[in-house]
């Protein structure tokens, strides 16, 4: 990262906390409009947030690494999230999420080296009655199997 590319996420970061710096609790709506705006919050606005908000760094990325919603590094170019929540655990989520990883060669979190998915995974997408259920970037598809979960990661690739 040059130093221009670093004065400039710093501007960007700054300007976010600026929209809601008088916001209570404001440091959780700062981080989800980084990452709206962003794709993810790099570890370089740490100092920039902690000096914003007048906290410390270690604060700031405790919440940060709290919530695994927040990522660090930026998203693949799409991103498969599978439902990991009691519903579909009952119903064979156990066995899409063994194939997901062995085929993509990625754990929960992680991107392929191509770039081109991240797989993820969630405790409840609402899809409970036809689970298994999985979410290819905004779109849900319930009734998962595996060999369901093989197209739908075709297409992902």
């Amino acid at each position: 990262m040059t130093s221009q590319s670093t004065q400039s996420l710093e501007d960007q970061v700054r300007a976010i906390v600026a929209e809601h710096r008088g916001k209570r609790g404001a440091l959780l709506p700062i981080l989800h409009a980084i990452m709206e705006d962003l794709g993810c919050v790099d570890p370089a606005v740490v100092p920039v947030l902690a000096d914003e908000l007048n906290m410390s760094r270690a604060d700031v990325h405790g919440v940060i690494t709290f919530y695994h919603d927040f990522r660090q590094t930026p998203p693949g170019r799409r991103t498969v999230r599978i439902c990991r929540a009691e519903a579909c655990q009952a119903v064979g989520a156990a066995k899409l999420v063994d194939r997901a990883q062995a085929r993509l060669g990625v754990a929960f979190g992680e991107t392929t080296a191509d770039g081109a998915v991240t797989l993820e995974q969630v405790f409840c997408l609402g899809n409970c009655a036809i689970g298994p259920s999985v979410q290819v970037d905004d779109r849900l598809y319930g009734r998962v199997s595996p060999e369901k979960l093989d197209r739908l990661l075709e297409v992902s690739a």
